[in-house]
């Protein structure tokens, strides 16, 4: 006996039904709906730490800090997804179809795993890099010190600075400095 056909492809609104439902988070991309991976203990040290110190500098400038709970819709391509950190400075914008799903971030941080770390920093790049309100993208490692920052210039291209063991984190889209002390607090302990 043959087995019914596999759905090939899900809208927008059946992936949200399907995420809200379930108890893990989920990625849209394509029409198609992939389970999203768990964390290290490193992983959640990096968001929180990160959270912590752009919340910090942030103060009360108008700008919120999202933890991995908020779901981030890239408009152009309909990517779906729950980076480790964004930022949203002014008003909130949703999509029209989901109103839990922001699409105006204007920084967004990922937290670099071994099964994901290409894919962010190129297909899901990609993908980010169309979201008109970008204007910072992050890619911070578990492994060393170090995070990968990206700068959307006035021309639209993008400048790539890699900062390193004590380097200050200039971040201008927010306006704020941080300290690679700060985001690593612990994560290297024995």
């Amino acid at each position: 006996m043959n087995e019914p056909a596999r759905k090939l492809k899900y809208t927008f609104a059946e992936y949200v039904a399907y995420d809200e439902a379930s108890e893990i988070k989920h990625e849209y991309v394509d029409g198609e709906i992939y389970a999203m991976s768990g964390s290290t203990a490193r992983h959640s040290l990096l968001t929180t730490g990160m959270s912590s110190a752009l919340s910090q500098a942030l103060g009360a400038r108008g700008c919120r800090v999202f933890s991995p709970d908020m779901r981030i819709r890239v408009q152009e391509t309909g990517l779906a997804t729950y980076p480790d950190v964004s930022v949203v400075c002014g008003k909130l914008e949703f999509d029209p179809e989901n109103s839990n799903t922001l699409t105006n971030p204007i920084l967004i941080v990922e937290v670099l795993s071994p099964s994901t770390e290409k894919y962010d920093r190129q297909q899901k790049f990609d993908h980010y890099r169309l979201i008109p309100t970008l204007r910072e993208y992050l890619l911070i490692s578990q492994d060393e010190r170090r995070i990968t920052h990206y700068t959307r210039n006035e021309d639209d291209s993008w400048t790539l600075r890699d900062v390193r063991l004590s380097q200050p984190l200039k971040l201008p889209s927010v306006d704020v400095t941080l300290s690679l002390d700060d985001i690593y607090r612990g994560v290297f302990d024995p």
